[in-house]
């Protein structure tokens, strides 16, 4: 059958996606770009917050519009799957299933009555399907997440952490870099948590050692929670030879009431002294963070010290969105809730903040040498599109654009002269292939 296929949400969904295009191909079946092409159409669904589930069901609606033309199928799975499945299935007739992820063990045999027999001539054996750039990938070392906090439904959705073992994660990351991959990308909602749970002991700094030595030319970590970034994994990074100096460190907030009433472990001092740790080992460090504005009780004052805390760490990556509310944890009932206008004015300043700390911070990389893998090429402007290695690939941070006097493959390393700084963006001229 001809299946198309979309996925939504973060990139820890796009690897469950990339594995189930994986088993569609195994089993004969032809993957479709184009909807109008294709007999069944899977969705890949997120249900993190409200915006995430209301573009989950517009794309579901949106699908079904084909039911009218050569649609036979429209199957929806994932986040929201999982935590709305008899709503979905009692209130859009239109989607044919709906399966959960707690379901996923099965999904062949789930699929199979839905799709039919697949073309025997077209099946490929392959464990993951890349669905974005052939030169980067991620690797899901763990799901699940067992911290719960507040705000949360990942847990609900999710369940409780459960890592993989190592030597299934080497065996993932081989045949990775086997197919050409040279950015590998480790994430999990915790990364920092690693092993906990089936070792009984914190196991990133040994798997970032294991696969440190497989050789990819960059090796990234996302998601590491400050209280959990063991000395261990410190040294792990400082010794290796492809893992990024880059420290994606979700904060939430940096008043200490509400990181309780948010139940995150640790404290505003606690994140100061493990920064300045970072930054004493790692010089070129690349700090990220992500923080919730108009939590429950979040005063002025609050804000300031938030908006403080921002100023005297001065992160070079950051995202902030305001809280939303969701059901069935435990901040959904949390009052005084702030209003909304309040916290878009909050958001706002924030993000105001950071862009003026951003571009004074990419001013200081004027005149630099910077390695850039290059990912398109922009015809109409004669420009090249790149990231550095403190830009992740998963579209929160800045890109490179530069021009070049000969053509470059994407997928290649190559060094750029910064000659400019946007307030996200930097711009430069290539110097070496």
């Amino acid at each position: 059958m001809k299946v198309g296929f979309v996925s939504l949400g973060c990139c820890k969904n796009l690897v469950d996606s990339e594995q189930i295009l994986a088993m569609l191909k195994s089993e004969g079946h032809e993957i479709v770009g184009d909807p109008k092409q294709a007999e069944a159409i899977l969705i890949n669904t997120c249900g993190f917050i409200v915006p995430a589930k209301e573009e989950s069901l517009k794309t579901i609606f949106e699908m079904a519009q084909y039911k009218k033309k050569n649609l036979k199928r429209l199957i929806v799975c994932g986040c929201l799957a999982q935590r709305y499945q008899h709503e979905l299935e009692k209130e859009i007739p239109e989607i044919d299933a709906v399966i959960p992820i707690r379901d996923y063990d099965h999904l062949a045999q789930r699929l199979k009555p839905l799709l039919g027999e697949g073309d025997q001539s077209l099946m490929a054996k392959s464990e993951r399907v890349l669905s974005g750039n052939p030169w980067q990938a991620y690797i899901k070392i763990s799901d699940g997440c067992s911290n719960h906090c507040a705000y949360c439904a990942i847990p609900l959705i999710r369940g409780e952490q459960k890592s993989r073992p190592i030597e299934d994660i080497l065996k993932e990351a081989e045949f990775l870099q086997s197919i050409g991959v040279k950015e590998l990308t480790l994430i999990a909602q915790d990364t920092t948590k690693y092993g906990l749970d089936n070792y009984g002991d914190y196991k990133l700094g040994e798997l970032i050692r294991r696969i440190d030595a497989l050789d990819f030319h960059w090796i990234r970590i996302l998601y590491m929670y400050p209280d959990e970034i063991v000395d261990d994994v410190l040294e792990a990074m400082k010794n290796s030879r492809h893992v990024l100096p880059y420290f994606d460190i979700p904060m939430q907030h940096a008043n200490d009431r509400l990181l309780k009433a948010m139940n995150r472990r640790g404290t505003k001092a606690d994140a100061l002294a493990r920064i300045k740790q970072i930054r004493s080992m790692f010089p070129d460090a690349t700090l990220r963070t992500t923080m919730i504005v108009g939590f429950p009780g979040e005063s002025e004052a609050d804000f300031e010290e938030l908006m403080d805390f921002v100023k005297e760490v001065r992160w070079d990556r950051f995202g902030a969105f305001i809280f939303s509310k969701e059901e069935d944890t435990p901040a959904y009932d949390m009052m005084p809730e702030v209003p909304a206008e309040i916290a878009q004015e909050r958001l706002d300043r924030l993000m105001a903040l950071q862009k003026e700390i951003s571009h004074e911070k990419n001013q200081e990389k004027i005149g630099r040498l910077i390695e850039v893998l290059v990912e398109e090429k922009d015809a109409l402007h004669n420009t090249y599109h790149g990231r550095s290695r403190a830009d992740a690939p998963d579209g929160v941070d800045g890109q490179v654009i530069f021009t070049s006097d000969h053509d470059i493959e994407p997928g290649t390393f190559v060094m750029v002269e910064v000659t400019e700084a946007r307030d996200y963006d930097l711009v430069g001229i290539c110097r070496e292939s």
